[in-house]
């Protein structure tokens, strides 16, 4: 389904919502920390979903085993590298992952500042081994409210020249855009970009104020947009791409059928739609699976998809010559 002759990117990839099972695992054991199974096998039938969950909240509580077990820095430093190495292997050639170093911490007290190091250097670490390419999202987790996320966004600035964004997730609808204004200015005169969670939960309202407040030049998800046609125009108009994520939206219960996802019609619309996997940790999937999807259960033609995969690289956070390097590697496969 995917197109070699076009750059393979993902730009909506968790990386706190892509811990191996095995991995999360072997860090319980090391660091003497009790899970609610005994065996492997059954770890992975526990942190996954297979089917939906009730809503956006219950799926995010299938996140916690895993960040549960990052006792130290070096344990973030390897769910950042192996994540490299996950895309590697998925035949990726460029992905932005994004993180939460505040949710990474909590459990066992570490460092936001600390946290974000540690995740440089294993995407650093993961880069040099597999020859790939890799940037980071900084995320704000706005379920906890603005105080913390203001400590969030510190630790993030302490590193401000390796984050190449700024994102806002979490509990959509009782953490709105509006309590984040003065969060995103200040991510917007470090330089960074912005990608911002809306539409998912909430409805078209969050978008616009994604958009109005916090300065988003894409959204992710963006399911509600379909609700509102002026609002679709605008997308398309000033090339605001949503990043979509079909399983997720359908885990979620964001969606009620794949079959009815809206990529279809914001493509045709002319919105520069993206393809991505969200957790694929949780999810059970990978990018493969995800462009199945699109063209076998929600319907978009070869051509659709290559536009997709296109859409990818013109809405990556990368310089013009850093996209034109995308094509030619794939021009020469």
């Amino acid at each position: 389904m995917i197109n070699k002759g076009i750059p393979v990117t993902e730009l909506h990839r968790h990386l706190d919502g892509n811990v191996r099972p095995m991995t999360i695992w072997e860090l319980a054991e090391k660091n003497q920390i009790s899970l609610p199974v005994d065996t492997p096998e059954a770890l992975a039938a526990y942190v996954q979903i297979h089917d939906k969950t009730s809503d956006l909240l219950a799926f995010l509580k299938k996140l916690d085993t895993g960040v549960s077990v990052l006792a130290s820095y070096d344990d973030c430093k390897r769910i950042a590298y192996e994540n490299v190495e996950d895309a590697a292997k998925e035949g990726i050639d460029y992905i932005e992952l994004r993180f939460s170093p505040y949710y990474m911490g909590e459990t066992h007290g570490l460092s936001v500042e600390g946290v974000v190091e540690a995740v440089i250097d294993g995407i650093d670490a993961g880069m040099k081994a597999f020859n790939s390419q890799a940037k980071l999202i900084g995320i704000l987790s706005r379920t906890y409210g603005s105080e913390i996320c203001f400590k969030e966004l510190s630790g993030l600035l302490a590193h401000k020249e390796r984050i190449t964004a700024l994102d806002l997730a979490g509990d959509e609808i009782h953490y709105p855009a509006e309590q984040f204004v003065e969060h995103f200015k200040r991510g917007r005169d470090a330089g960074w970009q912005i990608t911002v969670h809306a539409g998912e939960a909430d409805g078209p309202s969050s978008i616009w104020k994604a958009i109005n407040d916090l300065g988003a030049v894409r959204i992710g998800h963006g399911v509600a947009a379909i609700q509102d046609d002026k609002l679709m125009d605008y997308l398309a108009k000033h090339e605001i791409g949503i990043e979509s994520c079909p399983t997720s939206n359908y885990q979620t219960a964001t969606v009620q059928d794949t079959a009815n996802h809206p990529m279809k019609a914001f493509l045709q619309r002319g919105i520069p739609v993206t393809l991505s996997t969200d957790d694929p940790g949780v999810s059970a999937i990978d990018l493969a699976h995800e462009y199945k999807v699109a063209k076998d259960v929600i319907g978009l033609t070869d051509a659709e998809l290559a536009q997709i995969q296109k859409n990818g690289v013109e809405q990556a956070f990368l310089s013009q010559s850093e996209k034109k390097a995308l094509y030619d590697i794939a021009l020469n496969r």
